[in-house]
């Protein structure tokens, strides 16, 4: 086998089982926004007992453990989809995004705020807008750095510039 075909082979085809394929009958409702009437029920738990509500108890818990969390979800995410089961993808994804939506919520942020943005990028290219971006370096000995820090422009002396 030639290297090509090799990677080809190892490379699984992922198809969900028939009750994933279908859309449940909750979202399947005209104008049912699942997304928003998640965001509400976040919203409800903001003031509620951290000993009754498991989102009370992590916006109780603060910025660090909601990213935290999401962390945790976002690697279990990877993880099922490297096993490629499409149950566990599914799940872990659900996860992933309930996480994220609890997180847009404690920065008073909703999914139409994430929904807006993406309906702005639509149609553009991906390679495009990425190079339209603000350039970044990272600082010196960083090894990728959580926040990168822009670019600062030269400001040249002209008489020293050599014609």
């Amino acid at each position: 086998m030639t290297a090509r075909s090799n990677t080809a082979a190892s490379r699984r085809r992922i198809t969900p089982p028939v009750e994933l394929r279908a859309e449940p009958r909750s979202l399947a409702q005209p104008g049912d926004d699942i997304l928003q009437r998640l965001a509400s029920v976040l919203e409800s738990r903001r003031g509620a007992d951290p000993d009754q509500s498991y989102v009370a108890r992590l916006f109780g818990k603060g910025t660090d453990a909601i990213l935290k969390k999401i962390g945790e979800e976002a690697t279990e995410t990877v993880m099922a989809a490297k096993d490629g089961q499409a149950a566990k993808i599914v799940s872990e994804t659900a996860d992933l995004w309930f996480h994220c939506l609890v997180m847009l919520a404690h920065f008073k942020l909703s999914p139409a705020d994430v929904l807006a943005e993406l309906a702005r990028r639509e149609g553009l290219s991906g390679l495009e807008e990425k190079a339209a971006r603000t350039p970044t370096i990272k600082p010196a000995g960083s090894t990728g750095g959580n926040k990168p820090t822009k670019v600062n422009k030269l400001k040249v002396n002209p008489s020293k510039v050599n014609k």
